[in-house]
């Protein structure tokens, strides 16, 4: 797969709270595939990533702040969850709208455990057939969506999956949907 995404460019949406297995291992993917990938957050600087919501993992240095992003510099959008993560984020209206940009512009946009709260806030899940962490269906259910329990789901330009446990299956399809 190396070089099957030259000349991509991918944000990943984050702050602080960010389950740092969910960030990382979706970065390492699409670089290994050639595409330039690079953190977008409302934190300038870096972010304090988390293992599981207990423990403190590595910090996350920042490339752009999301104030100074823009949808169309990028061709696709991974929404790693951990619970604090997507839930500031989606308080965050340059966030909301950062990620509504990507699914009106009909981009891949992939989402992986609570990060799928982000897509609830932005509007952009009704009629769609998703999956989650087991604790978001009922959000998801409530706005509008499909739920099912698999590992990885893709509907249209969106992609879906549960938890760190699905990471292999998520990351094959992000860059498929890339590719």
């Amino acid at each position: 797969m190396a070089g099957a995404l030259e000349g991509k460019n991918v944000a990943i949406l984050a702050t602080g709270g960010v389950e740092q297995i969910e960030l990382e291992e979706p970065r390492r993917a699409l670089r290994e595939a050639g595409a330039k990938v690079e953190v977008v957050s409302p934190e300038p600087g870096r972010i304090q990533a988390m293992h599981q919501d207990i423990d403190k993992g590595d910090m996350i240095d920042v490339d752009w702040p999301i104030d100074r992003a823009v949808a169309g510099q990028f061709d696709a959008l991974v929404l790693p969850g951990g619970t604090v993560n997507p839930d500031r984020l989606r308080q965050n209206d340059a966030a909301v709208a950062f990620v509504r940009g990507f699914v009106t512009d009909g981009k891949p946009v992939a989402a992986i455990c609570h990060g799928p709260w982000t897509l609830i806030e932005a509007g952009v899940v009704r009629g769609r057939t998703m999956t989650s962490y087991p604790s978001l269906r009922t959000d998801l259910r409530n706005a509008g969506a499909e739920v099912v329990d698999e590992p990885v789901v893709v509907d249209g330009n969106i992609i879906t999956s549960r938890d760190p446990g699905d990471l292999e299956a998520f990351c094959g399809k992000l860059v498929e949907a890339l590719s």
